[in-house]
């Protein structure tokens, strides 16, 4: 056989656990899920810095090592927590073309109060690998394009509207996330760490009127329905630019 006829050896798959064959059978006392599981309730109590291989197997009562024949790695145990929390998503059915607009939003909504719920997630989504292939964010890829595809997207747009609001949510949710971490970690309330800032809040104003009336107008209002209402009139004009999208097709 000629240099020019020998096949070329198969390319390497990407280092993922949506890439890597799973065990056949679970290693008894422990599954892959219980572990997940356990990862999820690390995270959520003592955030993402707090997690390793280790840390994890001590919290779960085994050595890490036992934790291995499951996971590779701690990269694929950050692949599957995140898919895990996608899968509490609501994604409604649209239903008819007119309700695209309430099954998107109420979604919006939805993954904004998960990622607040983890808010850790927030600081993983850029170095998850693969995670698109988890089960749960596939899910959520079909569901959000059947809603897109009822709503009468024109072709070929369908997937860009949809990770139009995606990107909306999670960039403003990201920020809301980091806020909430900050305010966890300081022991206070919303409102005490507020009342705390009041006086630099006021002597970093003085200059700049427009922004202090503003300021005074929010100043009194439930900062947790306040943060809400900012999201959503975001999110809201998002759809407003895609309902022009519809209506020329």
């Amino acid at each position: 056989m000629s240099p020019s006829e020998q096949q070329s050896p198969a390319p390497a798959p990407v280092p993922s656990v949506w890439t890597r064959p799973r065990r056949q059978k679970e290693q008894a006392p422990l599954s892959r899920e219980q572990i997940v599981a356990a990862a999820v309730r690390l995270l959520d109590a003592e955030g993402i810095e707090a997690l390793s291989m280790r840390k994890l197997g001590t919290e779960m009562g085994t050595a890490a090592t036992s934790l291995y024949r499951h996971v590779a790695n701690k990269d694929e145990l950050i692949e599957l927590v995140v898919d895990e929390v996608y899968g509490e998503l609501e994604l409604p059915e649209a239903g008819s073309p007119d309700g695209w607009r309430a099954s998107l939003s109420h979604s919006g909504h939805s993954l904004r109060d998960m990622v607040l719920r983890h808010p850790w997630v927030a600081s993983v989504l850029g170095q998850v690998g693969l995670a698109h292939l988890g089960p749960n964010l596939m899910r959520m890829s079909e569901r959000m394009l059947r809603l897109a595809k009822t709503a009468g997207f024109p072709p070929g747009e369908a997937d860009l509207a949809m990770k139009a609001v995606i990107s909306y949510v999670i960039g403003a949710t990201t920020s809301e996330a980091s806020y909430l971490s900050l305010l966890a970690r300081s022991g206070m309330s919303e409102a005490d760490w507020l009342r705390s800032l009041a006086p630099a809040a006021q002597q970093a104003l003085d200059e700049h009127p427009l922004t202090q009336d503003h300021y005074a107008t929010q100043r009194d209002r439930d900062p947790a329905r306040l943060r809400e209402e900012n999201f959503d009139y975001g999110l809201q004009r998002v759809l407003d630019g895609l309902a022009t999208r519809i209506d020329r097709a």
